[in-house]
């Protein structure tokens, strides 16, 4: 059996948007459950839109997900070097035999002349194929004009491992440039010759590349290489499912949600989960799951709508199963500016009641502030005179004042062990005949300055006898 070889080939145009991270998921999740080989490569030919720093961008954002590679620009292989930009005499060899084998040519129009070609088709109402006006005599190739495919214009066929048995007429089929005449490949080139030199078996590309199969066939045959398996992602489409994904979408740089605090387990659970499933009713999935249930015959064909609110449940979904030391750790940077004058024990046991309501990580200090600043007078007083709050509106202020005056008196006998004010507070709910929305609600407030917060017990447990108290009165 021919070992597994993917690639991630991306250009350091830009920032990793997520649709660029899924492709390197779905790369990397089908090298790692055959164990074979994923290989992350530069396509960096693009020189006019390349962006300073972009390529260590790339690397540090698919390190931080946890999206390793075994082959890199960074670290070598026996396919090195891994960016395109320094492998252009290999381009010019494969170049040089597709002129000796009479499927390329040197490009002797200027840019006037192919524009009058166009402008031509266009009056006749045809398409403009390049084809049509190949030179008769085309000049040598000495790499100072633009080398073109010779195309042959004839039906394709091919599968898809996603789209499955996919066809194009020979319509799709023209002549395109192979080399620059800044000595640069394009990238319907150069990618063919290297998945080819470096053994890889899996080219998954997104679904903007699938016009262009029929170009990338008609150049496998003229090279006399074998295919690799095809593999075409659905569009990541836009909230309202209609468009693809854009950054008026709100579509953001992956390096944006960890630095939010989102982790890497959940959002690649999120973006596998962007057109693929597993055929169960599974939703949260770790790392270890995604790589052992991952099939590319699982790919849904059509777009996958990028809803962050779900994003957002299935990170709180995993902060959940966190161990409580891991949480810790990782939401050093996190806490509230007023939080670094409290020990560790106090700031763990904080943390504890609050895992249940974390959705990610930048949320913390709003819902932690007041476990470490008092309450604010002004802010409580409001809240005990919500109208919002039916139960609370129903009681005057000093039908207010006795409650929490009783509730006072009964916590300063208290312990503050959970079980003694769980006791304590439901016979005092039992003594005054009221609700806990009505009695729970105003030793919340008066205690916390929130409308809500984490269990009343545990809020009261973890803030402390002396604290408490000091807010009640």
């Amino acid at each position: 059996m021919t070992d597994v070889r993917t690639r991630f080939a991306v250009s350091p145009t830009g920032y990793m948007h997520v649709g660029g991270v899924r492709n390197a998921l779905f790369d990397w999740l089908v090298a790692k459950q055959a164990k074979g080989v994923f290989i992350l490569r530069i396509d960096d030919t693009d020189q006019v839109r390349e962006v300073p720093g972009a390529q260590q961008h790339i690397l540090d954002t698919l390190q931080q997900l946890g999206i390793g590679w075994d082959e890199g620009p960074d670290i070598g292989g026996p396919y090195a070097p891994y960016a395109q930009s320094k492998r252009l005499d290999l381009y010019k060899e494969w170049g040089q035999t597709l002129v000796a084998s009479g499927h390329a040519y040197a490009d002797p129009y200027s840019a006037e002349e192919v524009q009058a070609f166009r402008e031509a088709a266009q009056k006749e109402k045809q398409p403009f194929l390049y084809r049509k006006h190949r030179p008769e005599t085309p000049p040598a190739w000495d790499g100072s004009q633009p080398l073109r495919f010779k195309s042959n214009p004839k039906a394709h066929q091919w599968h898809d491992e996603v789209m499955g048995d996919l066809s194009a007429g020979e319509e799709a089929v023209d002549d395109f440039i192979l080399i620059k005449s800044d000595g640069y490949p394009t990238y319907n080139f150069c990618n063919i010759i290297d998945d080819h030199v470096m053994k890889i078996t899996h080219v998954i590309r997104s679904q903007e590349f699938l016009a262009s199969m029929p170009k990338y066939l008609n150049l496998y045959e003229a090279l006399d290489i074998p295919l690799p398996l095809f593999a075409t992602l659905p569009y990541i489409m836009g909230p309202d499912g209609k468009k693809k994904l854009s950054k008026r979408d709100g579509a953001k740089d992956a390096q944006d949600y960890l630095k939010e605090g989102y982790l890497p387990a959940a959002l690649l659970n999120f973006l596998a989960s962007l057109g693929w499933n597993d055929g169960t009713e599974q939703e949260v999935f770790s790392v270890e799951e995604l790589i052992s249930k991952f099939s590319l015959e699982r790919i849904q064909k059509s777009g996958a709508r990028f809803d962050e609110q779900r994003l957002l449940w299935l990170n709180g979904a995993h902060i959940r199963e966190l161990p409580l030391d891991d949480l810790y750790t990782q939401v050093a940077d996190f806490w509230p500016d007023v939080a670094a004058t409290y020990d560790d024990a106090y700031k763990r046991g904080v943390l504890a009641i609050v895992q249940e309501r974390l959705k990610f990580f930048k949320e913390l200090p709003e819902l932690t502030q007041f476990f470490f600043s008092e309450p604010d007078d002004q802010a409580v007083a409001q809240l005990l005179g919500d109208p919002k709050n039916k139960q609370l509106a129903k009681l005057n202020r000093a039908e207010q004042l006795a409650k929490l005056t009783r509730a006072h008196e009964t916590l300063a006998d208290s312990d503050f062990s959970l079980a003694d004010l769980e006791k304590r507070l439901n016979d005092l709910l039992e003594n005054l005949q009221t609700k806990p929305g009505i009695l729970f609600s105003l030793i919340r407030i008066a205690t916390t300055g929130a409308p809500a917060s984490p269990g009343l017990f545990d809020t009261l447990h973890v803030l402390g006898k002396e604290r408490s108290l000091k807010r009640l009165e």
